[in-house]
């Protein structure tokens, strides 16, 4: 562990690799906490129950206290769709199944990519990291092999040459992998958790656009 940490000093063999493996590394944690609080904290609801209170609502006809009720959670993914759709209601009974469609869609639009966007980073930095890490890998064993085939040198000399290069190898294999590994299952646990919202957005629009075109 002291020669990873020792790889990062200017002038080690292969630190321009292990410097490049921080940069990334410093990318996929604050993109990371970034999405993870807009997936799970700021955007996340308990689509069931918050559904209950609006068909309730909506069944009852009151519309505008459906969109307050939207309002006051307006930043969760679903309220903020389902309250474009309750706003034309309240403004007009009497629009048809094409017309509040069409108002879930631009809701839609206006949520999935903000919920989708730069998670896609995160795949992209797990092979990233991996690739910068191959790369400090090939370097050590170029030094390495250099070592072995250099004239002039006894055999102690090539012996720290040779150690010292396949450390290199080594250390940013570590490193790029251990990088790599949680960005690929950060970015797994975020893309599903964005699935499932997007498919409660779906599931829940329709059923509700159902429910008032049935009232009408």
């Amino acid at each position: 562990m002291i020669d990873v940490f020792d790889a990062f000093r200017p002038g080690a063999s292969g630190w321009v690799f292990m410097w490049a493996l921080l940069v990334t590394a410093a990318f996929m944690v604050a993109i990371s906490v970034e999405r993870c609080y807009y997936i799970w904290i700021r955007s996340n609801i308990n689509a069931r129950k918050f559904m209950v209170e609006i068909r309730k609502l909506v069944q009852d006809g009151k519309y505008k206290k459906a969109v307050e009720l939207c309002e006051s959670v307006d930043h969760k993914a679903l309220p903020r769709v389902v309250k474009s759709c309750l706003q034309l209601m309240a403004r007009n009974k009497t629009a048809d199944f094409r017309t509040i469609q069409n108002s879930v869609d631009e809701g839609t639009l206006e949520v999935i990519p903000k919920l989708q966007e730069r998670t896609g980073f995160l795949a992209m930095i797990g092979n990233v990291a991996t690739l910068i890490g191959l790369m400090g890998t090939i370097y050590g064993l170029i030094l390495a092999f250099n070592a072995v085939s250099e004239a002039g040198y006894d055999a102690a000399q090539k012996s720290a040459f040779l150690a010292a290069g396949i450390s290199t190898a080594m250390n940013t294999t570590l490193v790029g992998l251990a990088i790599a590994v949680p960005a690929i299952m950060i970015y797994t646990l975020i893309h599903n958790k964005t699935v499932q919202l997007i498919d409660e957005i779906d599931e829940h629009t329709v059923k509700l656009i159902n429910l008032m075109t049935g009232n009408n």
